[in-house]
């Protein structure tokens, strides 16, 4: 399942709206999109959305989708 992942790039700032970034990833669950990401960036997960149907459609239409995978 495809995997919406909203973060702020560092642990140490409070977040803020203006600052959010967004990738996605590809995992079983979201359990282990939180767990990719956090054990391969110092990002900050604000929320995880998973992604189906006409939502994934819609965001692989967006010019700026890609997919992130971590190296293992």
């Amino acid at each position: 399942m495809i995997f919406k992942v909203y973060y702020q790039e560092d642990q140490i700032r409070n977040p803020k709206r203006e600052d959010t970034k967004s990738l996605y990833i590809d995992a079983a669950t979201e359990v282990e999109a939180r767990a990719l990401v956090a054990e391969n960036t110092k990002h900050n997960i604000e929320f995880i959305e998973p992604l189906e149907g006409k939502f994934l459609e819609y965001e692989q239409e967006n010019p700026d989708y890609k997919l992130t995978e971590f190296n293992k």
